[in-house]
This record gives C-alpha cells, sequence and structure tokens, in this order.
C-alpha cells in the first residue's frame, strides 16, 4: 500500500476536533450509495474506524421506546463496576414496578429478584418491570434515576436527549436522535465490555413466569451468528426500532496483520413491523461489510511520527492513537489511500500524554476523506532554564 508521509506540514489554524468519536467522512471523497432502507431515520457507524457508512435523517428528533433501557442498562452496569450493586443482590418488586405496562418479565411484589435476573429480563424480555425495579436499586426511586440518566446523557455529548422515564413509554420530552443512539450504544459496548454478552443471549425466562415470554425480540440473534446485540423498541409513536451490531473477522486487522474483528452498528428507528426492522438492519449491516473494506493503517500505540521537540527534556515526540488506526473504504480502494500529516511546527514543550498534536489526513485518490486526530502516545516535560535559553537561540537562528 502506497502512504506517503508528510511529516511537517504546518497548521493554520488549530488541529480540527475529533467530532465525538465518529471521524466524518467527508464529501469530496465518493462513497457508495446505500440501499434503499424503509425506515423514519436510520444509520450505519463502522465501529472499529469510528466512521458513518450510511445515514437519513440522524438528527431528527425521534421517540426511542424501548431503546431507552440501553441508558438505563448503562448507569446499572456502571453501578455494578463502582460495587454499588452485585449480580447475585436480591431486589424488591414494588407496586410501581409490578403495575408497568407494555412488555414485562411478569414478576411481582411476592418476588426478590437478582440483579443478574432483572438484567436479564429487561434485555431479553424488554421487560419494563425488570427496568423499573433496577432504576429503583440503583437510585432508590425512578425520579432520580431519570435525572442520572440525562446527567450521564450529557456527559456521554448526547446533546439531543431527553430523558423522562427509565422503560421508554411514550411521554413528552421523551426523545432522542440516530446520532445520539449511536454514541450511547457504542459507549455502553467500550465502557463494559464485559456484560454486553448479556445483549447476545436468545432466550431467557425467570422461574415462576410465562414460558411463551422467552425469546429476545431482535430477530438478527436468530437469523446472523455475528450478530451479537443489541436492542429493540417499539410504541404505536416511534413505530418498530432496532439498533444491531454485528462482529466478523477479517484479514489483516489484528496485531502485525493478523486476522481482527470488524465491527459495524446499524440504528433503524420507525420501522413498519418486527420483521421490517430486522430485515432493513440486516440490509445495512451486509452492504456495510461489502461496499467498504477496512484498512488499519497503524497498530495501537505505534508511532505514527516522532517529530523533533523543542525546550523539552526529550528531543522528540511520539504521536499516534491508543486504539489502532482503522479506515473503512470504498471497497477496492485499499491501494488509492494515502495519507499525510498536519501539524504546527516548531512543536514547544511541554506535552502531556493524551493532549492532540496532529492530524492525519487520508485521503482516496488525492481526494480528502477523513481527519484522524493524532495523540502524544508519551508526556515530554518542559526542560530547565539553561535547556529552554538554548532551545530558544537555535529557534531564532534556524
Amino acid at each position: 500500500m502506497n502512504f506517503s508521509l508528510s511529516l511537517k506540514r504546518v497548521l493554520l489554524g488549530a488541529c480540527s476536533a475529533f467530532a465525538l468519536a465518529h471521524a466524518s467522512v467527508q464529501a469530496q471523497a465518493q462513497m457508495p450509495q446505500p440501499p434503499e432502507i424503509a425506515a423514519r431515520a436510520y444509520l450505519l457507524l463502522d465501529v472499529t474506524s469510528n466512521q458513518f457508512l450510511a445515514e437519513k435523517d440522524i438528527d431528527s428528533p425521534v421517540e426511542p421506546a424501548s431503546l431507552t433501557k440501553l441508558m438505563t442498562a448503562y448507569l446499572v452496569f456502571d453501578a455494578l463496576r463502582a460495587n454499588k450493586l452485585n449480580l447475585q443482590q436480591k431486589l424488591p418488586v414494588s407496586y410501581r414496578a409490578w403495575k408497568m405496562p407494555g412488555s414485562r418479565m411478569f414478576i411481582d411484589p411476592k418476588m426478590q429478584v437478582p440483579v443478574e435476573d432483572l438484567i436479564k429480563g429487561m434485555i431479553v424480555q424488554s421487560g419494563n418491570d425488570a427496568t423499573v425495579a433496577l432504576a429503583e436499586g440503583v437510585a432508590g426511586n425512578v425520579e432520580r434515576f431519570v435525572q442520572m440518566m440525562n446527567e450521564q446523557a450529557k456527559a456521554l455529548g448526547m446533546k439531543s436527549t431527553g430523558y423522562k422515564n427509565p422503560e421508554g413509554l411514550t411521554e413528552a420530552g421523551h426523545t432522542t436522535t440516530a446520532r445520539d443512539l449511536s454514541v450511547l450504544a457504542t459507549r455502553l459496548m467500550q465502557d463494559f465490555p464485559d456484560y454486553v454478552a448479556y445483549y447476545a443471549i436468545k432466550k431467557y425466562r425467570y422461574a415462576g413466569t410465562p414460558a411463551a415470554n422467552d425469546s429476545n425480540r431482535n430477530l438478527l440473534l436468530f437469523r446472523d451468528p455475528t450478530v451479537d446485540g443489541l436492542k429493540t423498541g417499539h410504541t404505536d409513536a416511534a413505530g418498530f426500532c432496532l439498533i444491531a451490531t454485528a462482529k466478523r473477522e477479517f484479514p489483516n486487522l489484528g496485531t502485525n496483520n493478523t486476522p481482527g474483528p470488524r465491527r459495524l452498528l446499524s440504528v433503524v428507528l420507525g420501522a413498519s413491523s418486527e420483521n421490517a426492522r430486522a430485515n432493513e438492519s440486516q440490509k445495512l449491516l451486509n452492504w456495510g461489510y461489502t461496499a467498504f473494506e477496512a484498512v488499519k493503517l497503524f497498530d495501537a500505540n505505534q508511532p505514527v511520527a516522532t517529530p523533533n521537540v523543542w525546550k523539552g527534556k526529550e528531543n522528540q515526540l511520539k504521536i499516534g492513537r491508543p486504539q489502532a488506526i482503522v479506515v473503512s473504504v470504498p471497497a477496492g480502494a485499499a491501494a488509492k489511500v494515502k495519507t499525510q500529516i498536519e501539524r504546527p511546527d516548531p512543536l514547544v514543550a511541554p506535552f502531556v500524554q493524551g493532549q492532540q498534536v496532529a492530524t492525519l489526513k487520508v485521503s482516496i485518490d488525492d481526494k480528502p476523506m477523513l481527519d484522524v486526530p493524532l495523540l502524544a502516545l508519551a508526556s515530554v516535560e518542559q526542560a530547565g532554564v539553561l535547556g529552554r535559553a538554548w532551545d530558544a537561540i537555535r529557534l531564532w537562528i534556524k
């Protein structure tokens, strides 16, 4: 592959910010056209490369229905990680939880239900009763839990989301967007890898509850062995919704050019039926894997460049990313990928590990495709007075 690196192009302004974990595909590069998707709004995200591959009305406000439960799960998983709950801990079932309308796990106030079973009931059966029981277990009451949901949405950068309840039933002001849902789903998988396996469970029911209520409503779990999540949703106002994710192995995406996983995430909102949301999601996922190929440019923590540093205790600065730098390009275009680095010159210490220093500009056939921020892989402290003075003289005569 022909990668041209220009290591010393000066930025005229500040390095462009990395937009909320998603590198944006620029309009100049010719991209494959997605298939027709019968939904009010949709998107396809390559999680491995952080690129949107397809989208429609991703910033339009929509009702999330039971996709709301992804945020509920995020807060429950966070409580588990903080040892505020444990999976074996039994929680009471309040009258409020018992009387929740809509999809249910069918628990009642006579029961004390382990947290793990409530999680499975919330995810597999989309139980509103289990969801409220978990919300009360985490926060003491639903109202405080909803406040926590909105605080967490703000912390994740979900700028267009407002929660009114933990389960997703229709309520004024309870809205989100496809973009925000992709942020939530991606962070849920990244932040809680030990718990996301719950979303791949096909069948579950709690002892003493109806046997007919045991199947996950995500039909893709039964159709595509590479699909391992995530969540369905439906109300009359929201239509039929599905956030699906699949992970497939591809050559050269692992360490040292070994095979590695490539994960895609689809968000389909407002489809006409349970079957339609599954079909449209499958269509998007299959298209994404065939219309685009993933190209790994650099391994995790591999220096993309090692430019000189002035007035520092070290003479050079390693820049790259803590994750592998992977880009999604139209199928067959891998050999046409070129990269160049834009950065300020000179680089003057100090630099803190993780600080953005430069931008990797990726192009195809010399047409801009996307920008990837490059970070300091290690800190470089400022030199002493004599070292800074000497470098100041050298810079002056440079």
